[in-house]
Parts: C-alpha cells; structure tokens; sequence
C-alpha cells in the first residue's frame, strides 16, 4: 500500500526518479509493517534459517568447551535442548555436526562464524537478541553460569553490540524469567524476581512497567521472528520465554494494582 503512495507522492515532486525513490521507500515500509524492522520476504528467509541455525549450535559447541572440555552433563543438557524445542530431524543432524565443529573450532573460525551470522541476520538486532538468548538458556540449563561460560558469552555479546553492564542485565533476566516457567512464581521472593524478569526494580514507575513489558514482548513475538529469519522449529524458546515475561507482568499487576 506504501509503496503506491509514496511513487505517487514522489511523481509529484521529482517525475519518475521520484516515483522510483518513493516506491523503493514505500516497499520497505510495507515490509517492515509485515515481517518487523530488518524482516524479508518468507521467500528469501531460508538463508536467514540455514546461517541462524548453524551460528547457534557452533557456539554451543565453543560454549560446553569454554572450560577446555565437554563433561557428559554438557552433552547431556545439549540433546535435552534440542529435544525440548523439537527440532525436525534433518535440522536435529545439522544441529549436532554444527555443535561438533563448534567444540573444536579455534578463536578464529568462530569470528569468521559471526561474520557470516553478521552478514545474513546482521541487519536485525531482534536475531541478534534470539542468538544470545539461546545461548544463555543453554549455559543456565543446570542453573549455574561458570567464569568461563560467562566470558565466553560476555564475549560474544560485545561482539553481537551488548556492553558488559546489557550483558550482565540480560542474564539476570533470561534467569529470572525461568522461575516462572509455567506461569507461576516458584519462590518466596517472587516480587523481586518478577521485576529482574523485566529487567526493572520496585522502583519503576507503573508506565516504565508497562512501556518494558510491552517492549519484551514484541522483541519475542513468534511470527516476527520467524518473519525476521529464526527457523519454525527454533520458536519454542522463544514462545516460552514470552510466556514467562507474561507470567512475571501479570505478578506484578497482582501487587501493584494501579497498572
């Protein structure tokens, strides 16, 4: 719809250059309003998929290796990861010789694996975001982050644009986030992890709250990100983790009632 508005407005202003500029303008508009900013068309997301995926479990690898070995509860954690979000079966393979690669890739092949990321999924910073969420779900999957994984991640997240204070923010939340798996709080300081779920304090104002949450869902909404490039059977971490943000707002509303 943009696209006929802006040619139409761009004619009328500049003749056919103009009509050009303001189609080109016009189509990204409608693009962006149908897959989100940095979205394509679902025809050319498949490249997106092939290097998100691929990206993901290659640091995963380097991850479980961080600390110079893989223990068998890291292997374990890793094919309870992939079972749990259902990864279709030639995905599953791929995911599995990526992780392989990626446990035994140098410094090097793994910067040469996010410039490629950074090439394909760069243009969004929502798969940015997926990327790292993924990763730390992993690393917190036995509910501990050792010194290790943690400069491993931190160092990735500076190179994906998060500084070390984003970083440390994010992980406080995606950890959070899980005491209300199954929406519901699962302990006595409940209050607390509601709002570090968020990312906030009980000092936050009830429009802040509202502003974030709003925020958080949006940057995890399913259909945008598979409309950005996150493979189908990838979006259940994601869905789950909106779940949760959901759980932890509605928490929230319980014991602030003026939201």
């Amino acid at each position: 719809m943009y696209k006929f508005i802006f040619a139409l407005l761009g004619f009328q202003l500049l003749g056919l250059f103009g009509a050009f500029l303001g189609y080109c303008i016009g189509s990204s508009i409608d693009r962006a309003r149908v897959y989100g900013i940095g979205g394509v068309n679902p025809l050319g997301n498949a490249r997106r998929q092939k290097v998100f995926l691929e990206t993901t479990f290659v640091l995963m690898g380097k991850l479980a290796k961080a600390d110079g070995h893989i223990s068998k509860d890291e292997i374990s954690h890793t094919e309870e990861f992939i079972k749990k979000i259902g990864m279709t079966e030639p995905h599953r393979q791929v995911a599995i010789q990526q992780f392989k690669r990626g446990a035994e890739a140098s410094d090097d092949e793994i910067s040469s694996t996010l410039d490629v990321f950074f090439q394909v999924c760069g243009q969004t910073s929502q798969l940015k975001q997926a990327l790292l969420m993924y990763l730390i779900v992993m690393a917190l999957a036995d509910n501990n982050l050792d010194l290790s994984e943690e400069k491993f991640l931190e160092k990735i997240a500076v190179r994906l644009g998060y500084s070390q204070t984003e970083f440390k923010n994010f992980v406080e939340m995606i950890f959070n986030q899980s005491h209300f798996s199954g929406n519901g709080p699962t302990s006595e300081s409940s209050i607390s992890d509601a709002y570090k779920a968020l990312g906030l304090t009980s000092e936050s104002t009830d429009q802040e709250i509202k502003k974030t949450y709003r925020k958080l869902m949006s940057q995890n909404h399913p259909d945008k990100l598979m409309g950005q490039g996150l493979p189908e059977d990838m979006i259940k971490v994601a869905t789950e983790r909106s779940q949760e943000i959901q759980a932890a707002y509605d928490y929230l509303k319980k014991h602030r009632t003026e939201i």
